[in-house]
């Protein structure tokens, strides 16, 4: 299916995708057993995480709260590294149960690594969508991409999208855990899909297993990706926000049901069950704002330029002393992605602390 994904939303048939992500715990006989328990739902695809915990933060990144509490987020990701043998085994045994392999990379080595093993399409997650280098790097890869578009204005997207081409597929996102069903803003998906002339679909981070991802399917997203999980209880990242298999199932079997109706059938239904007031809420205004629970996340979960060890007055800036990361709540960012190429070679004009976000002042 992946390798006709530029025919998403002209066949009738949303792809739905169970995102497994690191809910294994780098345990494959239990990854094993969550492609079963997926595959069982009836959905098309199972998606990963390839994690490389320097590729994402920096260890004085400290604690994050989570759905599941505060949480050392550098140790946890340091725990869920495997090798891409792991990854290879899980793509095998994916495509042995006849669903589609997705996994996210974080950086530019989880990208080749991937690319070595044969996926069909690269998933990047919303934090990453200005990490530029990364854009370039699975662009030139020549495959489908899919862009999670949460925490982002329709600059931040313009600009993805300049990078990855006519490949892209956008996915309409609330990057929040979980996701408030009323901040969704559903009518984005018709404004995305004609500004950019890409399919689109939803990446639903909210907690009911059918609101998001049907009213989704009434506004015309191809594409409904949804956190999946054996058991709430379990000690994942996303389990406490993810749906276990009888509300996947549930999702998918309303999904199939309202592919077979028009969009004012599927409203009308879904205003009677639910409400009329909590469709419109829902369903939104269509003008493309940072949702209210990811405004105060703008800098911090994106990406931005940090110094990875101490840098000294009069030191050069290089890829070995600096990296692209997300600062998350303890550090302060830096610059954007996009000024990488320009600070390499450049001079300190001041010294920066470990995990310091690189500003204009340090080289201008």
């Amino acid at each position: 299916m992946l390798e006709n994904w530029h025919q998403f939303g002209k066949t009738g048939k949303c792809f739905i995708i169970a995102e497994i992500g690191t809910a294994h715990g780098g345990d494959l006989k239990k990854a094993f057993t969550l492609i079963d328990a997926a595959a069982a739902t009836g959905c098309d695809c199972v998606k990963f995480q390839m994690v490389y915990a320097d590729e994402i933060i920096h260890p004085l990144t400290g604690e994050v709260e989570l759905p599941g509490g505060k949480t050392r987020l550098y140790d946890v990701f340091k725990s869920l590294e495997q090798t891409p043998a792991f990854y290879k085994e899980l793509k095998a045994y994916t495509e042995k149960q006849k669903l589609e392999f997705l996994c996210t990379p974080f950086g530019l080595q989880s990208a080749a690594q991937l690319y070595d093993i044969q996926v069909k399409a690269f998933k990047i997650a919303s934090p990453e969508l200005n990490h530029f280098p990364l854009l370039h790097a699975v662009a030139a890869y020549n495959l489908p991409v899919i862009l999670s578009t949460g925490v982002s204005t329709l600059g931040d997207i313009e600009a993805a999208v300049n990078i990855t081409g006519r490949q892209s597929l956008l996915l309409h996102c609330i990057t929040q855990y979980p996701a408030p069903e009323k901040e969704y803003n559903l009518k984005l998906i018709h404004l995305l899909s004609h500004i950019f002339g890409l399919p689109v679909g939803i990446s639903d981070h909210s907690l009911h297993p059918v609101l998001v991802p049907v009213l989704a399917v009434s506004q015309g997203a191809c594409v409904v990706e949804k956190h999946f999980t054996l058991s709430r209880k379990d000690k994942g990242l996303d389990d406490p926000i993810a749906l276990d298999p009888d509300d996947f199932a549930l999702m998918v079997k309303s999904i199939r049901q309202a592919e077979k109706k028009e969009s004012r059938d599927i409203l009308d239904r879904m205003s009677l069950e639910y409400g009329s007031a909590e469709v419109a809420a829902i369903l939104g205004t269509g003008i493309k704002t940072l949702a209210p629970s990811e405004q105060t996340n703008y800098h911090t979960t994106n990406r931005s330029i940090h110094a990875l060890y101490n840098i000294n007055q009069g030191e050069t800036f290089s890829r070995e002393n600096t990296a692209i990361l997300r600062s998350e709540k303890q550090l302060k960012p830096g610059l954007h992605p996009g000024y990488y190429d320009l600070i390499i070679g450049k001079k300190a004009l001041a010294a920066l602390n470990p995990g310091d976000g690189v500003e204009w002042r340090h080289i201008l």
